[in-house]
């Protein structure tokens, strides 16, 4: 009977083996296996590569950026948060924020792909208070904006060049709060 016992138990301890092996297998295959993400970086890295000599021959000085601002089918894209954005823009700018971009979004706020685009950002001023904080100079939002508006087929993109200050009349600088626009701010960077 031992023997016998011996080899019933042998048995179900192979079956039980084999068992586990074909649930686990059973789980891994019906477990879905992660997409791969849609972030090509080499390619944002390329784009940025073969953008460098284009966007230095976009900057504009300020008193070039508000003639090109007073010709018809020019747009100025401010792509700061909708916040900053209401705190103070300059004058004429439509706000897209820039995590918002889309194909959708795009077309909506500047039509045609041809249309002249200028844009700014934070780093644009000297002020650093709201909204114009300013960020660290390798990151400021124009590098971004002016690659992705590229990428996204709009190719007639000028920035603002140089650091003006947001009480430069000529700089035409609006805001819907005007007592915070223009507030010190405590805020180091």
């Amino acid at each position: 009977m031992g023997v016998k016992r011996n080899a019933i138990l042998g048995i179900l301890t192979i079956a039980a083996f084999v068992g586990c092996g074909l649930l686990a297998n059973a789980e891994a295959q019906e477990t879905p296996q992660p997409a791969e993400a849609l972030i090509d970086y080499d390619g944002f890295v390329g784009l940025s590569s073969e953008l460098a000599a284009y966007r230095q021959a976009r900057l504009v000085g300020l008193e070039t950026f508000n003639a090109m601002k007073a010709e018809p089918g020019t747009i100025l894209l401010d792509t700061r948060s909708a916040e900053a954005f209401h705190m103070g823009h300059i004058e004429g700018a439509v706000n897209v924020n820039f995590s918002d971009f889309t194909d959708a979004k795009l077309a909506a706020a500047l039509g045609d792909k041809t249309t002249r685009i200028l844009i700014y950002c934070n780093n644009n001023f000297s002020d650093n208070t709201a909204p114009v904080m300013l960020k660290r100079m390798e990151l400021a939002l124009n590098v971004p904006t002016f690659i992705n508006l590229y990428g996204y087929g709009y190719e007639n993109i000028y920035e603002l060049n140089g650091a003006h200050s947001i009480k430069d009349a000529d700089v035409h600088w609006v805001s819907d709060w005007p007592e915070i626009a223009l507030a010190p701010t405590v805020q180091q960077n």
